[in-house]
C-alpha cells in the first residue's frame, strides 16, 4: 500500500517512537583522508557517537557500525569503509541487515554547492555529481533517503573541484569546523527526533 508524502517517517508530524534509523556518514576510509573535506560526513557521525560514549565496530556489511539511540529511536550510525565511490553496496547491505527503509536512512555528505558553515537538508533527489550519493542511490534503487548537506563552499579560482574536495579545511575553516560538525550532528537528531521538516525550520539558516 502506497503512502502519501506526508506519512513518510521523518517528515513533520509522523515521526514513530520506536522505529530504527540508519544514519550513515560518508567518506573515504584511513587517516590520509581524515582530515578531507569530503570526509565531513564521517566526521559528523563520529561525533554523534563520541556525545554518547560509543565505539565503532566493524560490521560485515564492510562499514563501521555504532547502535545507539537518539531520543526514543534506536539508530543505526554507520561509516562505509568501501571508498566514496562504492559507498552503495554497504549502506544497502546495512539497510537490509537491520530491515530499515529508504524512507528511515540518513544520508551526510559534503556539498560544494552550499557554503561553509551552512547546512541543508532534502529528502530525494539527484546525486549533483556526488559519487557517494550516486552509488547509494543505484544499491538502494531509490534516492528517497534524508540528506544531510554540509556546506563545504566552491574551490578557489579555477581549482579542479575533485582536488578540492580531497584536500584538508583551510586553517580558517578549522577554528569553526568543530561547531559546524557539531549543528550538523543536532541537525541529525531533529529529523528523527522532530522530523525532517522541523529540522528543516531550524537549519536552513546561516549559522550563529
Amino acid at each position: 500500500m502506497s503512502r502519501e508524502p506526508d506519512a513518510r517517517p521523518g517528515e513533520s508530524g509522523a515521526v514513530v517512537s520506536g522505529e530504527r534509523w540508519l544514519v550513515v556518514g560518508l567518506g573515504n576510509p584511513g587517516p590520509k583522508y581524515a582530515g578531507n573535506r569530503h570526509n565531513v560526513g564521517f566526521m559528523v557521525v563520529d561525533e554523534l557517537a563520541a556525545q554518547r560514549g560509543e565505539r565503532w565496530r566493524l560490521h560485515k556489511a564492510h562499514a563501521q557500525v555504532v547502535e545507539t539511540r537518539v531520543g526514543d529511536a534506536p539508530v543505526v550510525l554507520a561509516k562505509p569503509a568501501s571508498y566514496m565511490n562504492l559507498s552503495g553496496g554497504p549502506v544497502a547491505k546495512l539497510s537490509a541487515f537491520y530491515k530499515v527503509p529508504v524512507d528511515r536512512i540518513i544520508v551526510v555528505h559534503d556539498e560544494l554547492d552550499i557554503p561553509f558553515a551552512r547546512l541543508k537538508l532534502k529528502r530525494g533527489g539527484g546525486s549533483a555529481g556526488h559519487n557517494g550519493l550516486r552509488s547509494i542511490t543505484a544499491s538502494l534503487g531509490s534516492p528517497d533517503y534524508v540528506r544531510v548537506r554540509v556546506g563545504i563552499g566552491r574551490p578557489p579560482g579555477r581549482m579542479d573541484a575533485a582536488s578540492f574536495v580531497l584536500q584538508d579545511f583551510s586553517t580558517a575553516e578549522r577554528k569553526e569546523l568543530d561547531v559546524h560538525v557539531a549543528r550538523a550532528a543536532d541537525a541529525v537528531e531533529t529529523v528523527v527526533t522532530s522530523g525532517l521538516e522541523k529540522a528543516q525550520l531550524v537549519y536552513h539558516t546561516a549559522a550563529s
